[in-house]
């Protein structure tokens, strides 16, 4: 286990100590708070449904976002119950934190990143259904992951776990999706017989 907290927090101090500074605050504070709860992602979920064209996409990510948040905060993050890296700073370094958090302490364990694997999760399945939009929302998803390490929330290692979780959910969901043609139906939704 010392392997890992040791790559965990060389990244993390490597990010507090070169990277953090008063212009990236409040943008990664920003990519942070659009993904808590994942509410950022369901609500263009949500606004992907109005549209035929992208409706599947939305249905799909939705889907995909719902089985993440159960396997990640129900199952997974239960039963390794990893405190966070401001929780153990001082006893992994032997003196108390340097420098402010730059949110508020985060609730819950740590262990998956569940900003990250909701992030993947929807940015995956929109890849996986439109290239164009899934470029932009792999960017953002990769930004919000970046921000969980920035805000010194998560480790590496969380973010890593969040997004092969979030991208298994995407996949799982879309494979599904295209067997039982629920995109062609979605489409369909609404049209006169």
């Amino acid at each position: 286990m010392d392997i890992f907290l040791n790559f965990d927090f060389s990244i993390l101090d490597f990010i507090a100590n070169s990277i953090r500074c008063a212009f990236l605050d409040p943008i990664m504070w920003f990519f942070s708070v659009f993904a808590d709860k994942g509410l950022g992602w369901i609500a263009l979920g949500l606004i992907f449904l109005i549209p035929k064209k992208t409706r599947a996409a939305g249905a799909a990510s939705l889907v995909a976002l719902l089985i993440g948040l159960l396997l990640g905060e129900f199952a997974i993050k239960v039963i390794v119950c990893r405190l966070r890296p401001y929780e153990v700073y001082e006893s992994f370094h032997g003196y108390p934190m340097p420098f402010e958090l730059n949110m508020g302490p985060a609730h819950g364990f740590s262990f998956p990143s569940g900003h990250t694997s909701a992030s993947f999760a929807a940015a995956v399945t929109y890849f996986l259904i439109n290239k164009k939009v899934g470029i932009i929302t792999l960017i953002g998803a990769f930004l919000v992951g970046f921000s969980r390490l920035y805000n010194y929330v998560h480790y590496p290692t969380d973010v890593i776990a969040g997004a092969i979780l979030g991208t298994l959910c995407a996949l799982l969901v879309i494979f599904v999706f295209k067997k039982f043609s629920f995109d062609d139906k979605l489409r369909r939704l609404g049209k006169k017989s």
